[in-house]
């Protein structure tokens, strides 16, 4: 059964929430998603977009893309802007800092979803290829909050979500730089977690598992079967079920959770 049918089989056994239902405890807010041009970083700026926020949709190289989605957030009633930077490059992140304040004011919420992955065996791996895969998540995940951590900190309910993989909780073949970089954001998050605590903010972390992103719709058939098969829920997830959890943890709705790593991923690692 291909993908589509597949989702479409267990879409139809989720409860439909009203818009209401869903924005519950949401009240708008400025939300910087880096990464957000495509994948798991889209939906969650679309999902903003349709809490009204002010959502600045952060690319390195897909500016049409990254427009796209700004198209899809004005037209679900939100305000956004498409803002250029290489994550790896702190005067570019700086600089997108000041282009967000400029449109928006201060920041509220923080999503470092922006990543990169090298796969290949680690005999074979490149310092080349450990460095790109780590520069990006970690470092990029760095640049990113130290940019924006005062307007975090300052803010009534300041909100950091970080996103991590559940490769970094079991490890994956040809993926030692991808696990190490993401295991690296658990740290980060929980240490964030104590800092911004003093302020009033939170910091937490979500770990997907298999979701339907070219990442992994790219792959062969047999092993999304597979996949599948060692999934207890018996499917991949969507990028919805990702980005209402991230919604969740940015609303006001969840001010007594922080420090947590949240894991979407069907139930893989029981």
């Amino acid at each position: 059964m291909a993908i589509q049918g597949r989702l479409a089989k267990f879409a139809s056994r989720r409860t439909v929430l009203t818009h209401s239902d869903r924005e519950a405890g949401m009240e708008p807010k400025t939300c910087v998603v880096t990464g957000a041009s495509r994948g798991i970083g889209r939906g969650i700026a679309e999902r903003f977009g349709e809490a009204g926020c002010d959502v600045a949709v952060n690319y390195r190289s897909s500016g049409e893309a990254a427009r796209e989605v700004v198209e899809t957030i004005e037209d679900a009633g939100g305000s956004a802007i498409a803002v250029k930077a290489d994550v790896t490059e702190p005067e570019q992140v700086q600089a997108m800092a000041e282009d967000v304040e400029d449109a928006f004011g201060t920041v509220d919420v923080l999503v470092n979803n922006a990543g990169i992955n090298q796969d290949v065996f680690f005999e074979e791996m490149t310092h080349e290829q450990w460095d790109t895969v780590l520069d990006v998540h970690l470092d990029g995940a760095f640049h990113c909050t130290q940019t924006f951590y005062d307007d975090l900190a300052a803010a009534a309910d300041g909100r950091l979500i970080n996103i991590s993989s559940i490769v970094a909780k079991g490890g994956n073949l040809g993926q030692a730089n991808y696990a190490t970089a993401k295991a690296g954001i658990f740290g980060f998050t929980r240490t964030l977690a104590q800092e911004l605590a003093r302020e009033g903010s939170t910091a937490n972390c979500v770990a997907p598992g298999f979701i339907e992103t070219s990442m992994v719709t790219d792959l062969p058939e047999s092993i999304i079967e597979q996949v599948e098969e060692d999934t207890p829920l018996g499917r991949i997830g969507d990028v919805e079920e990702v980005a209402d959890i991230v919604a969740f943890l940015a609303s006001e709705r969840s001010s007594f959770i922080t420090g947590e790593v949240i894991d979407v991923n069907g139930g893989m690692d029981l």
